[in-house]
């Protein structure tokens, strides 16, 4: 491997043995061409996989979020999030250049509150990538029944992306499976503009009265209760939170002192993507706006919307679950030579990982009827709560000590806002989450004919 690269905030070169270029690295240990190479994602690579980490179908649960906020309100919360969440990523990749040794947040956890951190963060990403792929075959599923009309049993759809998703997923470096992430991005965001664009000119959405005058009752101020407020917040949050994945993205890149630019290209386009399709949706069809929104356009539209989505929807699919299984591989053989060479124990225990990964999502996914809600409820838990607080602790980590010997107005001002991050992340996390539980509630009363492994059709063909 003749481009392997590494930054020398974290990776020193040894000299050659032979022909063949050794390069230490401060996580995945020394990586030659004997095995595959861990650091071998470009700054273009990491822009895909930031976009695609964090943007996907999430943005059409958008318009429902501005029907219950209102326009303007709505348009305020994802501008805050994007610039809460837009800091928090920025911090990984300061955290990262400065204590090289970290892969995932277990890592960051464990410098700050030591092993009790380590688990608990660990154990609060696993859940949370298992619950994201599972949400990822689910979506899936919801485009083969879209596209087919229903053609088979959905648990069969949901078995079909179950086997894609393990295969692509086993790919062993995010360096080769970018070209996912780069497919993924352009294939939903064609399909959301397809949709846009033909709300914009049909006479009323699909699921409007087909009858009589009819006008859009978008509001510019929602009157809503504090538990379906906190849940259309949440909402948001969960579409930007992808937070957790940039860890191993910056683990994985060529030059990490290249994470920033990437960084901000990606959270730039995907907060004004966000804006733009979540206003232009809503706009148009108000409370009429359907869900999944693909749907709002008529059922050909939806079809063929559907049928550009699913490379990007198994695109997603694929790189949550590598997250989860790479995070249990390097946990279970950091240290050990089986790491970066092609050898039985190293094949056997990468494999595993993702057959494990990929079970539980499809287990989790087609066995709990209110998968859904449960999502919201994770989403809610630990999205935000990986995505907000840790990120505070990280900065008053690194600068607390230094900074209160010698206090300057950036340190008394950054301070400040590192706080403001744990303290409004701490509150989201509680109220998010009991708006998820109040949802599960009254879906748990209203869905008494749900049941594990249906076949009953999810996309409302």
């Amino acid at each position: 491997m003749a481009d392997i690269e590494a930054a020398p905030q974290d990776s020193t070169e040894k000299p050659s043995l032979g022909s063949t270029p050794i390069t230490q690295d401060a996580v995945f240990g020394e990586i030659t061409e004997e095995g595959p190479n861990y650091r071998n994602v470009g700054w273009l690579g990491t822009i895909a996989l930031m976009m695609k980490t964090q943007f996907g179908l999430g943005v059409l649960g958008i318009p429902q979020a501005f029907d219950t906020l209102g326009l303007i309100p709505g348009i305020i919360c994802v501008c805050a999030i994007s610039v809460i969440t837009t800091w928090s990523n920025y911090m990984i990749g300061r955290f990262k250049l400065k204590h090289p040794e970290v892969y995932a947040i277990d890592d960051a956890g464990d410098l700050m509150f030591g092993r009790l951190g380590r688990e608990v963060f660990g154990v609060s990403v696993c859940i949370y990538w298992i619950f994201c792929t599972g949400s990822g075959l689910l979506s899936t599923s919801i485009g083969l029944n879209a596209v087919s009309s229903h053609g088979t049993c959905t648990a069969v759809f949901v078995a079909v992306s179950a086997i894609a998703a393990y295969c692509l997923s086993s790919i062993r470096t995010l360096g080769k499976i970018q070209w996912t992430a780069w497919a993924g991005v352009g294939c939903i965001i064609v399909a959301v503009l397809m949709v846009t664009i033909a709300v914009g000119v049909q006479d009323r959405p699909s699921s409007a009265p087909q009858e009589g005058p009819w006008q859009s009752d978008y509001k510019l101020f929602g009157n809503t209760s504090f538990s379906k407020a906190i849940a259309a917040v949440s909402s948001i949050i969960f579409s930007f939170s992808g937070t957790p994945g940039f860890f191993p993205i910056a683990a994985e890149m060529r030059d990490p002192a290249m994470y920033t630019p990437a960084l901000l290209i990606c959270q730039g386009s995907v907060t004004a993507v966000y804006i733009a399709i979540g206003t232009v949706l809503y706009y148009y069809c108000g409370s009429y706006v359907a869900s999944p929104a693909l749907g709002s356009a008529g059922s050909l539209i939806k079809k063929i919307s559907y049928g550009i989505a699913l490379p990007g929807l198994i695109a997603s699919t694929i790189i949550v679950c590598h997250f989860a299984s790479k995070y249990l591989f390097v946990r279970i053989l950091r240290g050990s030579a089986h790491l970066t060479a092609n050898t039985f124990i190293h094949w056997a225990t990468w494999l595993s990982c993702t057959f494990a990964i990929t079970i539980s999502s499809y287990l989790i996914a087609s066995g709990i009827p209110i998968f859904s809600d449960l999502v919201s409820l994770i989403g809610a838990l630990f999205g935000t709560f990986m995505s907000f607080q840790p990120m505070g602790c990280m900065w008053l980590y690194d600068n607390w000590k230094q900074g209160r010997e010698q206090p300057t107005v950036k340190w008394g001002l950054l301070s400040g806002w590192s706080v403001f991050v744990i303290v409004s992340g701490t509150f989201l996390m509680v109220a998010g989450t009991y708006g998820s539980i109040d949802a599960i509630i009254a879906s748990s009363k209203a869905a008494s004919g749900a049941s594990a492994w249906s076949c009953a059709d999810n996309s409302n063909s």
